[in-house]
């Protein structure tokens, strides 16, 4: 099977993906769930998200993307094409390469270990029938995958050749798509894909359910890594896949994860029990699938779980006992129909893996839909799937550390702590008669559903962003949509205070504001996302930004709220008490972030100025009282200056009338605490300079010594934002980054988590190589990523004119390529505006650069830069040592320090001890405050 998109590829691109029918017995590696203080909770989201997460996904996708242009180009792809087509003809499956992979697999495992997401993920599986494919473990490991098959006398290349043997043409789906004509697509796979072998496999089926009654009706008592309690009610129901016409998990999801008044989550929330709460179908199969109800609990919400799983069923029967509803299913279906024809053009990549996925599931006509569009109104499959939802089929998952000593069990592959109890229907009963009083509704019908779609007439055709408006407050920066003609809108605020972070203290609070803010609005802007139409507010290190995009409708209406709830702020007692409890959790829990993490915040802490160290900022936390944050909000209000850029569908006059309207309200609401700011006062943030020659380093041990991993981030700081310079540097990443990677992890075998990147920290350019280990600590990391580039110091040098011209081009191209979307686009724009460079051109004026770059100036940009004991190389390397290192840490800080080479063993004193680069926002062209 094959298939071509209706809409043209990007920048005249093509890519390929291939998806064999996996069995139904193999576990995907279940991607860690996030923990977020705000999640988005409905199903119900659009399609751009929704298709891209399907739960009841099961196939396996390998995907090629491939740029064509020309004849040569022609070649190249065709050879790309051939070895991607011979990975499923006849794959090489080298004894080498299986071992290199089985050890790349154990690396993610043990990177995974401390992670609760995993380990409750297993957890759950554990607590199945155990003849059933969905107990195994997920993942794999050097145990199950080397050590285990060897005691066994199993060759384990010869069975992955004999697992190969699944990979029939008839359980397989091939998607191309690309600019060229069907014909000659066609005609493209004909001759690459013909030779896959069919031999009439049949697809794997479960054999059942797998949980059976003895899994069910649990209550299961976890004790996480993190801090902070976690609540997930969950139910085996009837895969959705089966009814994606009628969505019945979807319509369910959107109720029981509302967070409007009269939701579940809105009631939890008032009494200071729950952070939040997601609600929605999930599945690793088509056979099967759970419904489930997760929520973050504060220490209250821990000491009522009951009461809250008996809310949880009382919702459920007034969802019963108030029938189900047509015009909310209409509502819904009418918002997806609406999304999926204005829906954002994505990557081909991810466009073919998802359609790939699709054809597996539904049937030919409606593989570019897929489930985006639930069309069949069906109460009596949605009554199926809520009764479903019974006390006779829950299980329960609760975590917190407060179980720690009345556990009994361990999982076997994580190690993970827990208990089980019996949890019967009358209990349940029970619970319900306890649930809170407060009255459960279902939610009004959605005043932000867009209903005029039409385009704006724009009269001058503006190219780049232009300063449409500018007074002592504010600054507009405004950009018609020219590329997309949507019916959306972008529109960011930046709220620049000065006395947003001039201390741990200043900056916590600021914080903390911030996060009440959102907390605050939740409620009625919940509505809003549903219905298309997204905000955030979010801290920036200067302030704060609001950012609206979406659907531009009703897009003043939002505004508007967000606007009079910044103004009228008060500090509630019992969010503030719930909020700097989890907060306080969250900062505690980066003790626990992967170590490759923290080698980064310890790299920002070196490198930017006015930075805090998050010990100090949890000080400051737990200090932080409601009438000390209400007399910082006014404090910190009362110096404030607007950045506003506006971009889509809109006309310059409404642009306008929207910022004059801002400042109305934030400037002249007679109760408003906030009051302009002077062009002196405009606080700028810069990056330290490092020293020519000098290699510095900072180790320090990890914050959690039980994880096995040791990280490096080595930081080659080059130069500030310059056009040239640029080029050169991306050019020499885009020719590095695989070589390293290649080297590094794939040869060396040094971790999974490995890679090559640029960096640019308030436009200070940099490269960065990132590696996180258990295998060799990092001291001997920093030694193999130098060894790296003096061995790649001869591949620069011998360079052939052919393969420079080739890689130039490919940076061109991949510079050219046409901004997918609206939000692609004012992503870009508002970055040159943020970083004060206003470069609008950036893109023409690099390609042309490039167009006339030699080789001779590249190879002497890195030999000045780059390489090894170059005469302007800037070096800083940040090494964080695990419990399983640390006789070579001991090691390690009681070496005498090498020539030309600095330890850092007190950050704030280093800094102190260096210049700084100049801030690029100021002077000529740059953005002042005139």
């Amino acid at each position: 099977m094959w298939s071509s998109s209706a809409r043209a590829a990007t920048s005249g691109s093509t890519a390929a993906c291939c998806s064999p029918t996996r069995s139904s017995a193999s576990s995907s590696a279940t991607p860690t769930p996030t923990r977020r203080r705000r999640v988005w909770r409905s199903a119900w989201a659009p399609s751009a998200t929704r298709r891209g997460s399907r739960a009841s996904r099961t196939s396996s996708s390998i995907c090629c993307f491939m740029p064509v242009r020309n004849t040569l180009e022609n070649k190249i792809i065709q050879n790309i094409s051939l070895r991607f087509a011979q990975f499923f003809i006849k794959p090489l499956m080298s004894e080498d390469a299986v071992l290199r992979e089985i050890k790349a697999v154990d690396s993610e495992h043990k990177k995974n270990l401390l992670s609760d997401g995993w380990r409750m993920h297993q957890l759950e599986k554990h607590l199945a029938s155990k003849d059933h494919p969905y107990h195994k473990f997920s993942t794999g490991s050097w145990e199950t995958l080397e050590t285990k098959p060897k005691e066994r006398g199993l060759d384990i290349r010869l069975e992955l050749l004999k697992f190969y043997e699944n990979y029939s043409a008839n359980l397989m789906h091939l998607v191309v798509y690309g600019k060229e004509s069907l014909d000659c697509i066609q005609t493209l796979v004909e001759s690459l894909f013909s030779h896959v072998k069919n031999t009439d496999q049949r697809s794997f089926k479960c054999p059942s359910q797998p949980l059976s009654a003895e899994h069910l009706q649990l209550l299961v008592k976890a004790i996480p890594i993190i801090e902070g309690d976690y609540l997930k009610v969950s139910w085996p129901v009837t895969p959705n896949n089966q009814f994606y016409k009628e969505s019945p998990s979807r319509y369910l999801s959107h109720l029981i994860g509302h967070e409007g008044e009269g939701s579940i989550f809105h009631i939890i929330k008032e009494l200071g029990w729950a952070m939040d709460l997601v609600a929605g179908e999930s599945s690793d199969s088509t056979e099967y699938s759970f419904f489930s109800v997760g929520m973050r609990l504060t220490d209250a919400g821990h000491d009522h779980v009951e009461d809250i799983i008996g809310l949880v069923f009382k919702y459920l029967h007034l969802l019963k006992e108030d029938g189900i509803h047509e015009w909310i299913f209409s509502e819904l279906a009418s918002i997806n129909e609406t999304e999926f024809h204005y829906q954002d053009k994505v990557h081909p990549v991810s466009y073919v893996t998802d359609i790939v996925s699709s054809m597996r599931l539904f049937p030919p006509e409606e593989w570019l839909v897929g489930a985006s569009l639930p069309s069949k109104y069906a109460p009596n499959i949605i009554n199926m799937i809520l009764d479903e939802l019974s006390p006779e089929r829950v299980r329960i998952l609760c975590e917190s550390k407060k179980f720690e000593g009345s556990t009994n069990c361990a999982e076997p592959w994580y190690n993970t702590s827990y208990a089980v109890e019996n949890v019967t229907p009358y209990m349940i009963q029970q619970w319900i008669k306890r649930a809170p009083t407060e009255k459960l509704y279902l939610p009004k019908p959605n005043i932000f559903v867009p209903k005029d779609l039409s385009l704006k007439e724009v009269q001058d055709k503006v190219i780049f962003p232009t300063i449409l408006r500018k007074t002592p407050l504010s600054r507009l920066w405004y950009k018609p949509d020219m590329l997309f003609f949507t019916p959306k809108v972008n529109i960011i605020i930046d709220f620049h205070c000065p006395l947003s972070s001039h201390s741990p203290e200043a900056a916590v609070s600021t914080s903390f504001f911030v996060d009440l803010l959102g907390d605050y609005l939740n409620a009625y802007a919940y509505d809003a996302q549903i219905a298309g139409l997204f905000y955030s507010i979010y801290l920036t290190s200067t302030g704060f930004q609001v950012s609206v995009s979406g659907y531009n409708d009703k897009m003043r209406v939002l505004l508007h709220a967000i606007m009079k709830q910044i103004v009228n702020f008060v500090v509630k007692p019992n969010r503030f008490s719930a909020l700097k409890e989890t907060s306080v959790k969250d900062y505690q829990n980066f003790n626990f972030s992967q170590p490759y993490s923290q080698a980064s915040y310890y790299l920002s802490l070196i490198l930017e100025e006015k930075k805090w160290p998050l010990d100090e900022k949890l000080q400051a936390l737990s200090k932080l009282e409601s009438d000390s944050l209400t007399n910082f909000v006014a404090h910190v209000l009362s110096k404030t200056y607007l950045e506003c850029y506006v971009q889509g569908n809109i006309e310059p006059g409404e642009a306008e009338s929207i910022v004059q309207e801002i400042e109305d309200t934030i400037f002249n609401t007679p109760s408003s605490a906030f009051k302009p700011m002077s062009p002196s006062q405009y606080l700028i943030k810069r990056v330290i300079m490092l020293e020519n020659e000098i290699k510095c380093r900072y180790q320090i041990e990890g914050l959690n010594q039980k994880n096995e991993n040791s990280s490096i981030v080595q930081y080659i700081q080059v130069h500030q934002d310059d056009a040239l310079s640029n080029i050169k540097l991306q050019l020499f990443s885009l020719i590095s980054s695989q070589p390293a990677f290649n080297q590094l992890r794939t040869v060396e075998q040094l971790g999974y988590i490995t890679y090559l990147s640029l960096r640019s920290d308030r436009g200070v350019w940099a490269l960065e190589v990132v590696i996180q280990s258990t295998v060799k600590d990092p001291s001997y990391l920093d030694s193999r990523i130098d060894e790296f580039f003096k061995t790649f110091e001869s591949k620069i040098h011998e360079l052939s004119d052919k393969d420079f011209k080739r890689n130039v081009k490919s940076l061109i191209d991949s510079k050219l390529e046409k901004f997918k979307n609206l939000w692609e686009e004012s992503d870009f724009y508002w970055g040159e505006i943020q970083a004060g460079t206003l470069k609008f051109d950036r893109v023409e004026s690099e390609v042309a650069l490039l167009r006339e770059l030699k080789k001779e100036e590249f190879i002497e940009f890195f030999d000045e830069y780059i390489k090894v004991d170059a005469p302007q190389r800037r070096t800083v390397s940040v090494q964080v040592f695990s419990g399983n290192h640390s006789a070579e840490f001991k090691k390690a800080i009681a070496e005498d320090d090498l020539p030309k080479t600095c330890r850092i063993t007190d950050i704030f004193g280093f800094k102190r001890s260096r210049p700084l680069h100049r801030s690029l926002k100021g002077g000529p062209g740059r953005i002042t405050m005139d």
